[in-house]
Formats: C-alpha cells, sequence, structure tokens
C-alpha cells in the first residue's frame, strides 16, 4: 500500500509540473503571437506612410508639370515673388534693399513720394471715392513674414500701419509693374510743331496714305565665319542619366524638355538656364528608349525601343500606354519614327521598305508605303501632306500621303545608304545625311524639277550622320556623329560655311548622339553618350 501511495503522489506530481509546463508555453506562445502581430501592424503602418508619401511626391510632380505645361494653375504667382528669386528660409532676413533697374521712368516708390491727391492730378483735387478709417488702427508685422521684408526701410522697423502698409504696397506695384503713358486719362498728347503742321495735317488718316510699314521688324541677319554662343547649366543637371542619351526635344512652349536614353526613363526639365529643375520621371521597365518625342501640339509624348509595341504618355491625363504590336505587321523593332507637323500621323520605319503609317488619335495603322531597299530615315514636309524617305539604296523618295504614292524619287548624289533627313521649318531646305558623313542640302524647287545636283556638300564629319535639324528660321542646320568624340558641326545655311569656333577649345560634346534647338532658337540642346545634356546659348536670338 505505501508503494501504491507514493507512486500516485508522484503521478499527481508529474502532472502537476505538466500543467505548469504547458501554461508557460502557452504564456510564451501568446506573447511571440502578440509580438508577431504588433510587428505586422508596425510593417503595415510604416508602408502606408510610405504609400502616401510617394503618392504626395507625384501629385506634386504632375502639378509642376501641368504648371510648366499650362500655366500657374495650383500656384498662383505671389506677391513680390519675382522670377528666378530665392525665397530666404524661414528666419533669415532677405535683402533689405535692390536696385530696380526698371524703375527709370520715375515712378514714385512710397507714399510721401506720391505726393498729394492734388500735386499727382494736377490741381484737379480728385479725392478717393471711400477711406476706410480701420486702416489708421490696424497694426502689420512686416517682418513676421518673408516676403513683406522688402517693404522695410530701415533694418529695425517691424511694424507699421495699415494705410502706411498699403502705400508701400503700392509703391511696389508701381516698381515691378512700369507705368502705362497711354491710359493716363488725364494724359495729353504733345502739340505738332508749327513747321510740320503740313507734314502730318490729318493725323491717322495720313498714315493711311502712304506704304510704310507700320511695324518695324527686325532685319539683322546672323551672320557667318563665329557664332555668339555661351555655355549654361547643363539641362539635366538636376538628374543625369546612367547611359547614353538618345533624345531630347523642347516642349513648343519652349520651357519644357524632355530627356531619354537607354536607362528606361523619360525625364521633364524646366529650362530656364540657370537652375532647370526636374518636373517629373517616368520609368518604362520592358523598354530602352531609342527615340522620344512630342506631338507638336504638346499634348502626348511618343517612345520607343528595339521592341514589337511602342509607348504613350499623355502629358494632361499623366496615364502611359503600352501600343502594338501593330495589326498585320511582324516588325520586331518600332525604334525609329517621325511625327507629322499636324500631330496627326506617326510614321514607322519597318521591315524590307515598308513604311507603317499610325494614326496618333486612335494608334492604329492606318496605311503603308513600300520603297525599293530597306528604309533608313523619314522626315515630313508640306506641313505633313508630304513624306520624303531614304534608304540603302541611296535615292530619296518622295511621298503625298494624301494618294499614297509615290511622286518623285531621285540619286543623293554621292550617297550609298541615307541615313538620316530633315527639312526646314519651311520645307524650302532638305538635306540628307550619309553612313560615309557626307550632307547634302537640297533646294525642295530645284529638286523637284530634276536638278539632282545639291546647293552645297558638308564634308566636315567622316562617321555615320546621325541626326540633323534645322533651327526655326532655317539660318543654321546642326548636324552630328556619335561616332566621333566632338561630332557636331553648326552649318551657316545662307552662305552654307561651317562656324569654326564651334564648339570652341575649351568645351567638350563627348560623343554627340542628338540635339535640338528650342522653338525661338535661344537655346541649343545635345545629348551625349555620357548621360549629360548640354545647353547653350544663341546670343543671336532673343527668345526661347
Amino acid at each position: 500500500m505505501g508503494l501504491i501511495s507514493q507512486n500516485a503522489v508522484q503521478k499527481r506530481r508529474l502532472e502537476k509540473t505538466n500543467d505548469r509546463d504547458e501554461v508557460a508555453l502557452d504564456a510564451e506562445a501568446g506573447k511571440k503571437a502578440r509580438s508577431h502581430n504588433n510587428e505586422i501592424k508596425d510593417w503595415k503602418r510604416k508602408k502606408a506612410k510610405e504609400l502616401k508619401a510617394r503618392q504626395t511626391q507625384e501629385a506634386e510632380e504632375m502639378k509642376q508639370l501641368e504648371n510648366s505645361l499650362f500655366g500657374a494653375i495650383y500656384a498662383p504667382p505671389e506677391f513680390g515673388a519675382e522670377a528666378g528669386s530665392v525665397v530666404p528660409a524661414r528666419g533669415q532676413d532677405g535683402p533689405l534693399f535692390f536696385m530696380d533697374r526698371s524703375a527709370g521712368h520715375g515712378m514714385p516708390v512710397y507714399e510721401e513720394d506720391l505726393g498729394s491727391d492734388d500735386e499727382r492730378d494736377g490741381g484737379k483735387g480728385r479725392k478717393p471715392a471711400w477711406v476706410d478709417d480701420e486702416e489708421d488702427r490696424t497694426e502689420v508685422d512686416i517682418v513676421k513674414v518673408a516676403r513683406l521684408r522688402k517693404l522695410r526701410k530701415e533694418a529695425d522697423e517691424c511694424v507699421i500701419s495699415g494705410r502706411e502698409y498699403e502705400a508701400r504696397l503700392r509703391g511696389q506695384h508701381a516698381k515691378l509693374n512700369p507705368f502705362t503713358g497711354w491710359a493716363d486719362m488725364d494724359r495729353i498728347a504733345p502739340l505738332p510743331d508749327a513747321e510740320s503742321d503740313e507734314e502730318e495735317e490729318g493725323g491717322v488718316d495720313n498714315a493711311l496714305r502712304n506704304n510704310d510699314e507700320l511695324v518695324v521688324k527686325g532685319t539683322a541677319k546672323l551672320l557667318p565665319a563665329m557664332l555668339d554662343f555661351s555655355r549654361l547649366v547643363d539641362a539635366n543637371v538636376q538628374e543625369r542619366s546612367s547611359g547614353p542619351i538618345n533624345s531630347v526635344q523642347f516642349h513648343r512652349n519652349g520651357q519644357l524638355m524632355l530627356v531619354a536614353g537607354l536607362d528606361k526613363h523619360l525625364r521633364f526639365f524646366q529650362i530656364d538656364g540657370k537652375r532647370n529643375p526636374k518636373i517629373q520621371s517616368i520609368f518604362i521597365e520592358d523598354c530602352p528608349v531609342y527615340k522620344a518625342s512630342f506631338l507638336p501640339d504638346g499634348s502626348e509624348v511618343i517612345l520607343s525601343g528595339r521592341r514589337k509595341f511602342f509607348y504613350s504618355f499623355d502629358l494632361v491625363k499623366a496615364a502611359v500606354s503600352k501600343i502594338g504590336p501593330l495589326t498585320g505587321r511582324d516588325e520586331k523593332s518600332l525604334e525609329s519614327f517621325e511625327v507629322s507637323p499636324d500631330s496627326k500621323t506617326i510614321a514607322f520605319v519597318g521591315n524590307e521598305g515598308y513604311i507603317l503609317l499610325v494614326s496618333t488619335k486612335t494608334k492604329q495603322l492606318i496605311g503603308t508605303l513600300k520603297m525599293n531597299g530597306n528604309v533608313r530615315s523619314l522626315a515630313f514636309a508640306d506641313g505633313g501632306n508630304q513624306l520624303i524617305s531614304s534608304g540603302g539604296d541611296g535615292h530619296v523618295y518622295r511621298w503625298d500621303l494624301r494618294t499614297r504614292k509615290c511622286m518623285h524619287k531621285a540619286t543623293d548624289e554621292g550617297s550609298l545608304a541615307g541615313l538620316s533627313l530633315c527639312t526646314s521649318p519651311d520645307s524650302s531646305y532638305f538635306a540628307t545625311g550619309s553612313s560615309s558623313g557626307i550632307v547634302n542640302v537640297y533646294k525642295r524647287d530645284e529638286f523637284l524639277g530634276g536638278k539632282k545636283k545639291p546647293l552645297k556638300t558638308i564634308e566636315n564629319l567622316t562617321t555615320d550622320i546621325g541626326q540633323m535639324k534645322f533651327n526655326h528660321d532655317a539660318q543654321i542646320l546642326a548636324i552630328c556623329s556619335g561616332k566621333e568624340r566632338n561630332g557636331m558641326r553648326l552649318v551657316h545655311v545662307p552662305s552654307f560655311t561651317v562656324y569654326q569656333n564651334w564648339p570652341g577649345p575649351r568645351f567638350s560634346l563627348h560623343y554627340p548622339r542628338c540635339l535640338d534647338f528650342s522653338p525661338g532658337s535661344g537655346f541649343l540642346s545635345v545629348g551625349h553618350a555620357g548621360g549629360k545634356v548640354l545647353l547653350y546659348k544663341l546670343h543671336h536670338y532673343q527668345n526661347a
């Protein structure tokens, strides 16, 4: 009986020990489960914050892009915020005074400079229609807000009255906005001289009696031999590409530029020549970009690579669309294309001499053209009604896109294989570039009339001509070759001479692959194999 009771006691002790172990294990498991749940919650909160921050950043980039394209929609200009000015950080004083070179018209600055109402109105005694007595009792701290610090007259001035604040705002507005004398109701027109009364009798009617130009236009022509230019900050200085640049192009507003290349990125920059801030960057995962181009109407970007498909980026909707393969075609690459000036047609280089015509509206194939040999280059002419093509057979074809027929074919003198084409904005000139570095410039009417001799043959480069471009008034022709270091030349078209000081001994163009002029030819951009977009200012042209 003693052994039985002893075994029973030991059994009960063992059961109690097991129960305690099970409780401890359950508590430890519960603690681990709670810890795991907390980690999951923390991870979810972290991901939610990252997603919100990324969405906020993307929204800000889209707002900046829309502002560059369509004006300041989301951020209307603030008073005193001048273009290109640097806003001082919070807690820092901005400049106390600045010299206003545009204020030479003698406009008053502050209230005491404005004088009394009687003095300003020539003693006529014009009085304000309404006076607010509350302005005298109101006090404004002009140090607290950074953009109001420019209103101070003394460095230690802080609080001013409401009336004084209004006067200083009016004075600041007068400095920033020059006075327009024609809008003065009390302005008295100067009397004509007695000697010229007979000549000017009749006023406006007298101006209509002759055929003199009422608006004098600038007639300054670009001079040959030496080009006046300067190097600016790189266009993509805020985010350089990690691969060769294949496309650079200005938007028609002259401020926005796209940059694309083999690093699969499409980037937009706002070009001001000083900071060139980045607006947006888009990553195309499955397509190294070989060419990207704005539609001439500025609403869309077409980009392609060595793929059976291409992409469209809608600037208004900020949406990227993948298009293709084209129905009925088996092209393995759509890397080369041109967009018509009327923004209606995209012409792709196809296989076996075929040219594929795609509608920009439906993104569908609307027709094909067939030439002998293979197609290497395309260029639109006559506002998009005609298309010029060249290729491996050394001929230049001119197509009428309204009838889809070849209207002219001729040999490109000295060319074994045409690699590039470009036309002037008015289609009066076109240039052909070959694999031997020869560039021929033709006059359209003479070429169509049967004259095969080019106006000028440019032999300054010896390797493949990659891209050519006329500027907006066809006074400059830029040609480049990506296989030659500093392989870019600027040609003065009226004299057909090459500028000797370009690019100059101090500047290196590396291996240039693409180029573009701004709409007003004020800027010239050059993208090279090192991932930079060089930016130059052409001083002959005043507008970007």
